[in-house]
């Protein structure tokens, strides 16, 4: 099993290529089988028939009903989905029989009407972060109706297995929810560790979505430290196994975003603003997660939003429908001209502070959008950013290369 510890970036396009790659069904033991995908498919065998926890990504559907059969033991009894994203439930078509039970939260069906409800403006949005590497994103998503639905627990016996299905809102979704098997100590958690364990969670994505409460991911944590389980196995990625280091691994997650969560709520009283605290805030070095999907920096605007909203009180112009960049052509002709915003960008860049670069190059392309000197320039700057970063972080990296990609040099 992978050691937490070792954790690193996992690339989404390796993921899809490894799940294309694989040509028969991972063994975690002697009764649960792993078909590798975006979010993995696991298949639970028992004496009288199977379950299976989340079903994969509608393009790689055809694939892990292939991985997944020769180790099948019977019929399939019961799928269930810890969240109502698509790349956990696209498959369901493909692997559903007759007589099979769909288990959700009851918030599944509320989740997945509101990614249907803002499906174009949330594609537009993903596609320019994974247009390139998520397999199957133009085909459609199937509609899922649930046969059973919960509130906080729901359990059921199978062949002489026991399932307890609990909700766990603080990950991914309000609908989220993990799969404990008590006599065996095994949890599957979904995807509320994100795409990585022992890294921050990502409360806010890029693509659009509904924030997660730092809060309620705490208390869900909490539910998965109390099992105490032996086996804990994730939406993606290895298993991690050893009681004693899955209690450490989950006492470190939960101490690191209590300290997040309270150095956040503690800068409002003081009285700092969103932006001083993003730069702030830290972990400390033996409380340090990876920060490959989510980030503190992140993490620590969405706890401020959360609890203060929108507004910041800073601009009086936030609150009225007029952008700052309605004026862009107003400052580009008062500075004398885009060429000359990109001479203070360039001297910015030099003096190593890119990001002030960016604000003036946004400022210049919006009065001059076809600039060639300043697109140049953005392009630079948009180099030394990716470079800034190290590339660690999945959606920060994604958004960086599309942004270079869009200046068309």
């Amino acid at each position: 099993m992978a050691d937490s510890k070792d954790a690193k970036q996992p690339h989404l396009a390796s993921l899809v290529r490894a799940g294309d790659a694989q040509t028969e069904a991972e063994k975690i033991n002697d009764f649960i089988f792993m078909g590798k995908d975006i979010s993995n498919a696991y298949l639970v065998t028992t004496d009288a028939g199977d379950v299976l926890i989340n079903a994969g990504f509608m393009g790689s559907a055809e694939r892990n009903t292939k991985v997944l059969g020769p180790v099948r033991s019977g019929d399939l009894k019961y799928i269930i989905l810890t969240q109502a994203h698509a790349d956990h439930f696209g498959g369901v078509p493909a692997f559903k029989e007759p007589g099979t039970k769909i288990i959700t939260q009851q918030r599944f069906t509320e989740t997945a009407d509101f990614f249907d409800r803002l499906g174009p403006y949330l594609h537009r949005r993903s596609g320019k972060l994974w247009s390139g590497t998520i397999k199957g994103r133009t085909l459609t998503v199937p509609k899922i109706e649930p046969d059973i639905t919960f509130d906080e627990h729901y359990q059921f016996e199978l062949g002489g297995r026991r399932f307890e299905v609990i909700a766990t809102p603080g990950g991914e979704a309000l609908d989220a929810c993990a799969v404990w098997m008590p006599e065996e100590r095994v949890v599957f958690t979904g995807n509320l560790f994100g795409p990585v364990f022992m890294a921050v969670p990502n409360l806010c994505t890029m693509r659009g979505d509904k924030p997660r409460s730092a809060q309620r991911w705490l208390d869900s944590l909490d539910k998965i430290r109390n099992l105490e389980a032996d086996l804990l196995i994730t939406g993606h990625g290895e298993p991690i196994a050893c009681t004693d280091k899955i209690r450490s691994n989950l006492d470190q997650m939960h101490a690191a975003m209590s300290y997040v969560l309270n150095a956040t709520l503690d800068g409002m009283n003081e009285g700092k603003d969103v932006h001083t605290l993003m730069r702030e805030v830290q972990l400390p070095e033996e409380l340090a997660l990876g920060e490959f999907h989510g980030k503190v920096s992140w993490a620590v605007r969405t706890i401020w939003e959360e609890h203060s909203g929108w507004f910041h009180h800073d601009y009086t112009t936030s609150l009225y429908g007029v952008a700052r960049s309605s004026v862009d052509i107003d400052i580009a002709e008062l500075a004398g001209g885009a060429d000359k915003l990109a001479d203070r960008a360039q001297i910015k860049l030099a003096n190593n502070t890119p990001l002030q670069a960016m604000h003036l190059l946004e400022i210049a392309l919006g009065a001059e959008p076809k600039n060639p000197r300043c697109l140049a320039l953005k392009k630079q700057t948009l180099e030394t950013l990716l470079e800034q970063s190290g590339g660690n972080n999945l959606s920060e990296t994604m958004w960086l290369k599309s942004e270079i990609a869009a200046t068309g040099l």
